[in-house]
């Protein structure tokens, strides 16, 4: 498997779950599998809404929007500190 950063076409999209971290790095088979586990970890804003409960259809989901993340295969990261 390979590495791959992920981040979204446009830093200020406020579909993006982690607004602190500007990207992830993820291991992948390729690019459409990173965007996949991407979107099966992330699958809405944030979780769902209030009015709109489903975690895996909300307002904010990357699904079906490809063109909304930039997927880069990348090396290996550093190891986190401890």
């Amino acid at each position: 498997m390979k590495w791959f950063v992920i981040s979204p076409r446009d830093s200020a999209d406020p579909r993006w779950p982690l607004p602190e971290t500007p990207r992830i790095t993820l291991k992948a088979a390729n690019a459409n599998d990173a965007r996949c586990r991407f979107e099966e970890a992330y699958p809405s804003e944030p979780f769902g809404t209030p009015g709109h409960p489903t975690g895996d259809v909300g307002l904010g989901s990357f699904r079906g929007d490809a063109e909304a993340l930039l997927v880069e295969e990348t090396d290996t990261p550093p190891a986190p500190d401890a």
